[in-house]
């Protein structure tokens, strides 16, 4: 090897040390670790990764679930979302988006808590007055059985409608 090639070698690992810092330096580590995998596992092949959506299909998760927490209905419709699914036309971000997103009821509680928390605090930055979901808050909508057509009504009812 030429003393030029290992001196291109040595000048790319130095940049590729330096992307891998700064990346990391920027993208600390969820503050809801195991709401990640979560998410990973089950919700990333629609919402992508980092929760910016498709396109048509899935609406990004990068701002509205945040401010869902502050809002009593908007904590219910986070938690009714990921147990029933979801149906039909919705509007985020002046964008429609026309999906069916299935339902997580074979999750636990705990689990639905955990990766919804991921989501408002980790994905779309949930202010600090924002109150984390717990299982309870799962438990509580669990027994309602509705169905994903019914979850998108009352995301237009309880939450697009303005303000009395």
């Amino acid at each position: 090897m030429s003393a030029r090639s290992r001196g291109l070698g040595a000048r790319f690992a130095l940049v590729a040390l330096l992307a891998v810092g700064a990346a990391s330096a920027e993208d600390p580590a969820p503050r809801f670790g195991d709401g990640a995998a979560t998410f990973k596992a089950n919700c990333a092949v629609c919402h992508r990764a980092t929760g910016v959506g498709q396109p048509g299909l899935a609406p990004p998760l990068l701002s509205y679930p945040g401010r869902y927490l502050e809002r009593p209905e908007g904590r219910r419709q986070l938690v009714l979302t990921v147990l029933y699914g979801m149906f039909g036309d919705i509007l985020v971000d002046e964008k429609h988006y026309n999906f069916k997103m299935p339902e997580f009821a074979r999750l636990d509680d705990a689990t639905l808590a955990d990766v919804l928390n991921f989501v408002a605090f980790d994905l779309s930055r949930a202010p600090a007055s924002a109150v984390p979901l717990a299982p309870a808050d799962i438990a509580r909508e669990r027994a309602l059985a509705l169905s994903g057509e019914a979850v998108r009504r009352h995301r237009a009812e309880a939450l697009d409608a303005p303000a009395p």
